[in-house]
């Protein structure tokens, strides 16, 4: 099995619409890439519950409140992506951040009161309603 990495959302779209006009159930599993054993489990559930698995790995900047945080994250593509096809993962989509947030585009927060204040989000202001949006 060879690992398609996609970029564009429309091209994601298009993909899973075919899958489904195939009767394909499809599981999702969104990261941040820089993949551990607690990824590789989820993958694992979700090819139980999916008969196609998709993964993402996008580092979310909204989900850092101070950009050396953001630079300073590992980027680990491509050992991601091998351990990602020994899984026999389907698709990795890997959208860059203009693709999630275009330029101009109105872009609405999401705040859970109680939890995006608290634990981590009290010390990182921002990092859990980056997490939410």
């Amino acid at each position: 099995m060879i690992l398609k990495v996609i970029s564009q959302i429309s091209e994601l779209q298009e993909q899973v619409k075919a899958w489904h006009r195939n009767g394909e159930v499809v599981a999702f599993v969104p990261t941040m890439g820089n993949l551990h054993g607690g990824h590789f489990a989820l993958v694992d559930r979700a090819r139980e519950m999916g008969t196609k698995v998709i993964v993402s790995i996008f580092v979310n900047p909204a989900q850092f409140d101070r950009k050396e945080d953001l630079v300073a994250y590992p980027i680990t593509m491509d050992a991601d992506c091998e351990a990602l096809e020994k899984l026999q993962t389907d698709v990795v989509f890997a959208p860059t951040a203009a693709d999630i947030y275009p330029t101009g585009a109105l872009r609405t927060k999401v705040e859970v009161p109680g939890i995006s204040d608290v634990l981590e989000g009290e010390k990182r202001t921002g990092h859990f309603i980056g997490v939410a949006t």
